[in-house]
């Protein structure tokens, strides 16, 4: 298989072989040598030899004072115009608490519902103390309401 790594402006080839009479792995054609799986591939073409062998330069140019100034004066100057404030933070919280406390009364009212229509089954099915007496269920209830 043929692959292509594309890393900023330069472009890499690689070919991924898999021989039965020599080694399996993958072959880097740059520095001609046989890494076991991707993980260890990627390492190698990440790594100094690798990279020397490309001509490449692992150094990074040092940036004088005012170039970091004048890239930080181009970010500032990138930032939208409707962007967020401290005001806007502050009333998009106090919005999001009046949220959940409206969603939490909602909660508690629900369940004083289910709590009411539990209570108007339970007196539904409650039966007469008589007739509960006669047929032998006057032990087995609570005595509590």
């Amino acid at each position: 298989m043929w692959w292509l790594i594309c890393i900023k402006d330069y472009c890499l080839s690689y070919n991924h072989q898999i021989s039965f009479f020599s080694q399996a792995g993958y072959f880097c054609s740059v520095c001609e040598c046989v890494v076991k799986d991707s993980a260890n591939y990627l390492d190698h073409i990440n790594g100094k030899k690798h990279q020397r062998a490309l001509g490449m330069s692992m150094r990074v140019e040092r940036a004088s004072l005012e170039q970091v100034q004048q890239r930080f004066e181009v970010l500032k100057k990138r930032k939208p115009p409707g962007s967020f404030t401290e005001q806007d933070l502050d009333e998009r919280i106090l919005r999001q608490q009046q949220e959940d406390e409206e969603q939490k009364r909602q909660r508690r009212e629900k369940k004083k519902e289910k709590k009411k229509e539990k209570a108007a089954v339970e007196e539904e099915t409650e039966l007469d103390p008589e007739v509960a007496a006669m047929m032998g269920f006057g032990g087995f209830g609570s005595s509590k309401k």
